[in-house]
């Protein structure tokens, strides 16, 4: 025992040597910087690159080696190897001992990763023991197009109302259920949204879905979305089954739709194919059963089963704050039984389980593996499609999330790196580039000439400043889950008209309008768009006394269509012409007016009038030959202003060297300034 104590005692004082180096270290550099002596690399790279982090969990990775070792009651042999029935292992520390040597006692690389070194560390679970397994309910995926009637389909099967609940009939973000059947059988339902601004959550319920139930509808058949869910459920690798919906309409031609799938390689039964197709009606109800007994059979076929023992995993399908309770997931429980005081991990995010909540909002005390919930406990939010883990403490837990923002931090100060580098060449660069237009004159001539390009450099008149400043659209987002910000933000990367005007994202984020959002969009001059979320009284009386703009919307169709057309505001009007009248040359002659000739059509007005004071262009073989003014415009050698439809005249143009022929056509117009649209198409 004494031995094992020394042991613990080198290694504790290896641990405070090793730090007291490390601030020594950073102290001396930092002296250099201040008293000017050059270091052999910059110090900010020294900086980033020294990680005491990971050397300290080596050590106290090690610590805790020799705590249980000092503990143990019974003897243990002093051999360092690993006896092949034993889990635990002793480690040989020694004072003067290096983190290389330390880690190669251990068996452990420096450099290893979160999901090596960490998980290790953390012991995670192993596999499930085939034993344990049990008979789990299948998690059902509804896929389809926009309006085919996927969200009346499930409010039918658990009989609520979510459908008139929706903005424009239309799902907003995924919302999970478990509906019971008169069998007693379970299926777990994901609701997807179905229009293209939300395709990248539509992927995300086909990862942790084990079937697919497209829905098509007989009188629309295959559409865009359709193909997209397609795509899909190929990709996760999950059967399809096919629920043909309005089949009560008069128009509805089911085994067309089935013929249109037979192109993306979606084969119906009565084709020969595996794939199960239900005509229903979501509307009426009818034929529902018969789609859920159909993905009951496939689940059967499947053989879904978990552990619902061990330690909980799942994934989180949908992620927003809310008020008073905080941060809030819906969450789908792949394995294990989740209870309160259940202590998770997700991304960078850790939760003690304070309350959970099935879909209808009740109270409940477990969830088994297949199960939709409601949990509420998270310190921060985590992402849409984050894995949850479950750990043994919240120290353990915090290690966890610590580690992955150090992770996290540690590659963006690579990419700070990466752009400080490029900065430094192109600097480099210019200075040699320089060096090479100035090298050889002499400093006066030099110093003029810089002058001189200072002086070509003006700044912007105030006209122009509007200019330059009405071409860019800073903007806000704020949105009320995290699957809808990914979904409006996956619009604007769509963005392809720069050109036109510029589109600034500014700041996005989850929950309602704040005041801190009114002061990001006052400061940058932007708009706030808000996609189901709320501004309160205080906010908007804010918000116009610093005449920042709000819009609110709930359709996200109507949130792009604002976008578009406050876009389409700040770009510059179009010039367009409209036509008033058209005349046809009938013949050509010249007049003498002083000492010159002057060109002369004789025309007749075939459509509408020629007013003297407009605009006119001659027209040749289809093509435009000349844009101007008349000088001279005559009906039986009298000015005229105007002439009608059906009368003879002569005119001559404001431009001598213009050649009149027989045929010709002269158009008469205006031009009216119309206001421009962007060329920003997002794919609706």
């Amino acid at each position: 025992m004494n031995q094992k104590l020394l042991l613990l005692e080198n290694l504790l004082r290896f641990r405070t040597v090793c730090r007291q180096l490390h601030s020594l270290r950073q102290r001396r550099m930092l002296a250099q910087c201040r008293h000017g002596f050059p270091l052999a690399y910059p110090m900010w790279a020294a900086l980033l690159y020294s990680r005491p982090w990971q050397t300290d969990m080596l050590i106290d990775a090690a610590l805790y080696q020799c705590r249980l070792l000092v503990t143990k009651k019974e003897k243990r042999p002093s051999t360092s190897h690993l006896s092949p029935t034993k889990s635990k292992r002793e480690v040989e520390v020694w004072i003067g001992m290096t983190v290389k040597e330390l880690a190669r006692a251990m068996a452990k690389d420096i450099g290893e990763s979160d999901n090596d070194w960490l998980r290790h560390l953390l012991a995670k679970a192993k596999d499930p023991d085939p034993a344990l397994l049990t008979p789990r309910s299948p998690v059902v995926t509804i896929m389809g197009h926009v309006d085919h009637g996927k969200t009346t389909l499930l409010d039918k099967l658990r009989k609520t109302q979510v459908a008139a609940m929706e903005a424009g009939g239309i799902t907003q973000h995924i919302g999970a259920f478990l509906v019971s059947l008169p069998s007693g059988e379970k299926i777990t339902f994901l609701d997807t949204p179905g229009h293209a601004a939300f395709s990248a959550m539509r992927a995300r319920g086909a990862q942790v879905t084990d079937i697919v139930v497209l829905v098509v509808a007989a009188d629309d058949g295959v559409m865009k979305q359709t193909v997209e869910s397609i795509q899909h459920a190929k990709d996760a690798k999950v059967p399809i089954v096919l629920a043909i919906n309005k089949c009560d309409k008069a128009d509805a031609d089911p085994e067309r739709v089935k013929k249109e799938l037979l192109a993306y390689d979606v084969v119906c039964e009565d084709y020969g194919g595996e794939v199960q197709a239900v005509h229903v009606s979501a509307l009426t109800g009818d034929n529902l059963m018969a789609l859920a007994e159909a993905t009951i059979a496939l689940a059967e076929m499947l053989e879904l089963k978990a552990d619902a023992t061990g330690p909980v995993e799942g994934t989180v399908i949908e992620s927003f704050t809310d008020k008073g309770r905080g941060p809030v997931t819906t969450a789908i429980i792949q394995r294990g039984t989740l209870r309160k005081g259940s202590i998770l991990v997700a991304g960078k995010s850790w939760a003690k389980v304070r309350l959970m909540f099935d879909e209808n909002g009740k109270t409940i005390n477990e969830a088994c593996p297949s199960m939709p919930v409601g949990i509420i406990g998270w310190r921060d939010l985590p992402s849409a499609g984050d894995e949850i883990l479950e750990v043994e403490s919240e120290s353990r837990a915090r290690d966890v999330t610590d580690w992955r923002k150090f992770e996290q931090e540690q590659e963006k100060n690579k990419d700070n790196l990466k752009i400080i580098e490029e900065k430094r060449k192109e600097h480099q660069e210019e200075h040699r580039r320089a060096r090479e237009k100035y090298g050889t004159l002499h400093w006066k001539e030099r110093s003029y000439m810089k002058y001189l390009e200072r002086k070509e450099q003006k700044p912007l008149k105030p006209k122009e400043k509007v200019e330059r400043d009405s071409n860019v659209l800073p903007i806000i987002i704020k949105g009320d889950v995290d699957g809808s910000i990914e979904a409006i933000l996956n619009i604007m990367d769509t963005y392809d008209a720069s050109h036109e005007c510029e589109l600034e994202l500014v700041h996005f984020g989850v929950g309602d309008i704040s005041e801190n959002d009114i002061n990001f969009a006052k400061t940058f001059d932007g708009i706030i768009y808000g996609f189901n979320v709320d501004a309160s009284n205080v906010i908007q009386q804010s918000a116009a006394k610093k005449g920042v703009k709000i819009k609110l919307h709930k359709i996200i169709y109507h949130l792009v269509e604002d976008l578009q057309e406050e876009l389409s505001s700040r770009l510059p009007h179009l010039v367009e012409e409209y036509p008033i009248g058209e005349a046809s040359i009938l013949a050509t002659f010249s007049v003498t007016e002083g000492k010159k000739k002057v060109p002369v059509a004789g025309c007749r007005v075939q459509k509408g009038q020629l007013e003297k004071q407009k605009k006119f262009k001659l027209i040749r073989n289809g093509h435009v030959i000349w844009k101007g003014s008349l000088i001279s415009l005559k009906h039986h050698k009298d000015d005229v202003s105007v002439i009608k439809t059906g009368m003879d005249c002569g005119l001559s143009l404001d431009e001598e060297n213009v050649e009149f022929k027989v045929g010709d056509e002269v158009i008469c117009y205006e031009e009216k300034e119309v206001p421009a649209k962007t060329s920003w198409d997002p794919g609706f």
